[in-house]
């Protein structure tokens, strides 16, 4: 498995993005135009390159892919349906990981405010308690919850309180990485070989 994170985001420039954008394959760059501020157009851009660099590095593939979308949204390469990766971004970080095995990835700010409806409505009871003595455990949760129905390709439609419950999750690998001091969670899933 291969993944590669930008996470030095705040001083990328208009100017960069345009040329980044050069780079990328007509399908993608109108995509990437479809969205209304920079921020958007800097996230499909920089993750759709980070793509293709992580192809490269991993499988020696240069050219660039095509997506195929899944029923729910899951997408897969067109050229190379061997291959499994997943795609995320936040406004600290951009995240991009392939591999053999199916794959999900998440990455979240830790800025990002939380409510207490929010950790009720998504949160096992255990897992609220463990938020409450520390904040930070809620990215953490919420990155793996995400990954985890990222690797699935079901969408949002599993039990959320019940999500990382290890009936749930025996064939599953998680891992997540603390970046608070960038000010970003990643978790990765993926099925165990």
């Amino acid at each position: 498995m291969r993944l590669i994170v930008r996470d030095n985001l705040a001083g990328y420039t208009q100017k960069e993005l345009e040329t980044d954008m050069a780079l990328l394959p007509p399908w993608r760059r109108e995509q990437a135009l479809r969205y209304r501020f920079f921020s958007g157009q800097r996230d499909c851009t920089l993750s759709y390159l980070l793509l293709c660099q992580a192809l490269k590095e991993e499988y020696g593939i240069e050219e660039k892919p095509t997506f195929v979308i899944g029923e729910h949204g899951k997408p897969s390469l067109l050229e190379f349906p061997y291959i499994h990766f997943n795609l995320s971004h936040c406004s600290n970080a951009i995240a991009s990981a392939v591999g053999d095995t199916p794959i999900g990835i998440d990455v979240e700010s830790t800025e990002r405010k939380i409510s207490d409806a929010l950790v009720r409505h998504t949160m096992s009871q255990q897992e609220q308690e463990e938020i409450a003595g520390d904040p930070i455990r809620f990215f953490h949760f919420w990155t793996q919850k995400e990954a985890l129905v990222k690797l699935r390709g079901t969408g949002l439609q599993d039990n959320l309180h019940d999500l990382l419950c290890p009936s749930n999750i025996e064939d599953i690998s998680l891992h997540t990485e603390d970046h608070t001091d960038k000010g970003f969670i990643l978790s990765i899933a993926n099925t165990k070989k």
